[in-house]
């Protein structure tokens, strides 16, 4: 190890100051990265928003933020890159205050040129755990691009937080790779992601009911998307055995399963034996104490989890993902309804690309209405608005369940999709629905 990382002590207490003091480095001109979600360094970006009558022309990359960056003397003197947006972003977003950029992967190579990761951002804001005895940090439960960011960014900055966890992986980095340090002494604001209605999570229970029992095979290796039902698919999985995980976010209830022998991982072709994910969220803090240096857990950079090369090595895949709707071919809808902008594009699309070619396991969940303003409206739909973002192509989905049943797309024509779609829509809308095949592809 150099001397530098050897001596790592006197670097970390040198660096060690105020969050007002850490952000100091930042200079106007800058590309910052902030982070997303549960990745967010809220007390550093707190201090950084409050330099902004000293700073300008200063870029902010982040996505599902925890913290709202949408005030007008902020984006006087900051321009804010978004790419996933939480329900804190969608107004700036759908409103143009904010620049929205729909990537599913960060890769020099896919994104938008001089915000590449190997020449375009200057300043990394980084939540870390404190050193251990050999100087290296963790990234807490919240791996997501941290990894990215360590090895490419110009400058890192940690806030430092003495309650993260360790797991393996690709979750740490070294003390002497900062060049700023301050420690995390707030309350953690609130997750952008509100909890599930009571109608929903009915409907959930449903739907995971019928995905588990019917669907999640013995030996499969099981990826959640984000999003109400999805996420609530571990507690239904209790008669399954020897299942395996590799998915991007990590929900609730996976601890149990371990301790029942539901979840063993045994039988994956892609890290066995172990849990993999790049971010946990709105786990238990007894969840969280369980991953903390368990030999089970592996979190690692989005573009490890989420990269279509690796999750092709993964026989017998099934990945689980909501839509906000889905049209009566199977054509999937995630991140808008029209133009208007709810999410990002995230990894749904290659987690189903992956998990239908190599096993038929691309499942999509959703409940079959909603009430919006007092209204019911259909989530099984006759057409999307135009606008709409197509987030998975309909050769790529082989389930969709609603509390109404299963539609089982694989290998079916348009008009058996017509069939199997309508059959687990809400009953209120199947007539329209019939209507819709008819008039859009001439099917009954």
């Amino acid at each position: 190890m150099p001397r530098e990382a050897a001596n790592w002590r006197e670097k970390y207490a040198s660096l060690l100051g105020t969050p007002e003091e850490a952000v100091a480095v930042v200079k106007s001109g800058d590309t910052v990265w902030t982070g997303g979600w549960t990745s967010v360094a809220v007390q550093l970006c707190g201090a950084l928003a409050a330099r902004v009558g000293e700073l300008r022309d200063v870029t902010i990359l982040g996505f599902l933020n925890p913290l709202s960056w949408d005030r007008p003397e902020v984006l006087d003197s900051f321009r804010i890159v978004n790419f996933y947006a939480s329900p804190l972003d969608r107004p700036a977003v759908r409103e143009g205050r904010y620049d929205y950029v729909p990537i599913a992967q960060w890769r020099e190579n896919t994104v938008p040129p001089g915000m590449d990761a190997g020449g375009g951002i200057d300043v990394a804001l980084l939540p870390i755990s404190a050193p251990d005895d050999d100087g290296w940090c963790s990234y807490g439960a919240n791996v997501f691009f941290s990894p990215t960011m360590a090895a490419h960014a110009r400058t890192l900055v940690g806030e430092v937080h003495p309650d993260f966890i360790r797991t393996g992986g690709q979750n740490r980095v070294h003390i002497s790779k900062f060049t700023r340090l301050a420690e995390f002494t707030l309350t953690p604001p609130p997750q952008p992601i509100p909890p599930r209605s009571e109608e929903t999570e009915l409907a959930a229970q449903i739907i995971c009911t019928l995905v588990a029992s019917e669907i999640v095979y013995d030996g499969a290796t099981v990826q959640f998307g984000i999003g109400d039902v999805s996420a609530a698919l571990p507690v239904f999985l209790g008669e399954r055995r020897e299942l395996g995980v590799h998915t991007e976010l990590l929900p609730g209830g996976i601890p149990d399963l371990i301790e029942q022998g539901v979840i063993t991982g045994a039988k994956k072709a892609l890290h066995p034996g172990k849990v993999v994910a790049s971010a946990a969220a709105q786990l238990t803090k007894a969840e969280i104490a369980y991953m903390d240096e368990n030999p089970a857990f592996e979190f690692y950079d989005f573009d490890h989890t989420d990269d279509l090369r690796n999750l092709l090595q993964i026989e017998n895949f099934i990945a689980v993902n909501n839509a906000l709707a889905v049209d009566i071919t199977g054509n999937v809808a995630s991140e808008t309804m029209g133009p208007a902008i709810f999410s990002g594009t995230g990894g749904q699309a290659v987690f189903a690309i992956a998990s239908s070619t190599a096993a038929g396991g691309s499942v999509i969940v959703l409940p079959s209405s909603s009430l919006v303003a007092g209204t019911r409206q259909p989530r099984i739909i006759g057409g999307h608005t135009p606008g709409t973002a197509i987030t998975v192509h309909r050769g790529y989905v082989d389930f969709v369940v609603t509390e109404q049943g299963i539609a089982r797309l694989r290998g079916k024509s348009l008009r058996e999709r017509c069939n199997e779609l309508i059959a687990i829509a809400h009953p209120d809308f199947r007539a329209e629905l019939r209507a819709d095949a008819k008039r859009l592809y001439g099917v009954g």
